[in-house]
């Protein structure tokens, strides 16, 4: 394989690892500079490391996934919480999934707009509530029964990501929107040096863990897709298309156009391919990403973990937002598909 497949590593059980995604696209080292490089690693980096400190300390694979996706969340560089891009509407509608390998039990949400980190509420789901969808309306008042940060839509506002967004509309003749209330007032400078040249319209986060208990878990958030349009739902808080996590087999995170994602279940694929037939885990997400999602004509990648101690990641784009760290393992952090 190429550059998009990560080499299997297989840590004894009592070792942690974990394994993340900032989102899979358009990414090309000619159309990045050298800045926006060192600061997409750095972010990475630091949610890495802030999720290993968990299984360090012996926390569980559940708290490290939703820690290293909340570091994510609030930062604007990525399709997730602050950097979530706009629907059509102008609004950043958020969604977000866990799941728990050791039990099943799973959480997501779908639609927010005023939960500051949407996977802390999708774990909220999982463990104060019957349920394991909630969307809308009803996700923001179950949030604000179960106690968590509420802030105002325009938190979410970045200034790329709308001018990004006016910039799509105008091009397909759609309506703009009005600027969202409590956003800073327009710059002067036009939307062409606004916008940063490797700017992508699909993303996610996610990230998976091994704990030294020998648990793994997934966890997924994302401002879905820019400009969508009557309330779409991409595959990241549908359990076993974007999110899965299941002790016999694996644990998986997905990222790209959710469409073809939902088709597939690439999830579940996945785990079904390790658990029932055997694969290892980079042929299994080879397999799915790099044959069942191609043949669709599909977009994206995933990274994915299994209880072993096995890592991978495979995606077929230009490049992926990824890192990985297993316990007495270095920490390896890469951007475009011709790094390891």
């Amino acid at each position: 394989m190429t550059g998009a497949s990560v080499q299997q590593e297989q840590p004894s059980a009592q070792k942690w690892a974990i394994v993340l995604h900032g989102g899979a696209g358009i990414i090309n080292r000619s159309t990045m500079d050298r800045k926006t490089d060192a600061e997409y690693r750095a972010s990475l980096g630091e949610a890495i490391h802030a999720g290993a400190a968990v299984l360090d300390c012996g926390g569980s694979s559940l708290d490290a996934v939703e820690t290293s996706i909340r570091i994510l969340e609030d930062n604007p560089l990525f399709n997730a919480g602050r950097g979530a891009v706009f629907a059509a509407n102008g609004r950043n509608e958020l969604d977000a999934a866990i799941m728990d390998g050791a039990t099943l039990h799973a959480g997501a949400v779908a639609e927010v707009t005023r939960t500051r980190n949407p996977i802390g509420l999708a774990r909220a789901v999982m463990e104060k509530s019957p349920h394991v969808l909630l969307s809308g309306s009803g996700a923001e008042e179950f949030s604000i029964y179960a106690g968590l940060e509420q802030v105002a839509p325009s938190f979410f506002f970045t200034e790329r990501r709308w001018q990004s967004l006016l910039k799509q509309l105008q091009e397909e003749g759609m309506p703009i929107p009005s600027r969202p209330a409590g956003a800073p007032p327009p710059p002067a400078m036009p939307i062409a040096e606004i916008e940063p040249p490797d700017a992508h319209k699909f993303g996610t986060v996610g990230a998976v863990a091994l704990d030294r208990r020998g648990n793994i878990a997934a966890g997924t958030s994302t401002g879905g897709t820019q400009a969508k349009r009557w309330g779409r739902v991409g595959d990241s808080p549908l359990i076993g298309a974007g999110t899965y996590a299941s002790n016999q087999s694996c644990a998986v995170s997905a990222t790209g156009t959710g469409e073809y994602f939902i088709r597939l279940t690439v999830a579940r694929a996945i785990c079904a391919l390790v658990q029932y037939k055997g694969l290892k885990l980079q042929a299994a997400v080879d397999e799915v990403i790099h044959k069942e999602l191609a043949a669709l004509h599909g977009d994206g990648g995933v990274i994915a973990i299994a209880p072993d101690g096995q890592m991978a990641w495979s995606f077929n784009t230009s490049g992926m937002y990824r890192a990985k760290l297993a316990e007495d393992g270095k920490r390896e952090v890469a951007i475009y598909s011709d790094e390891p």
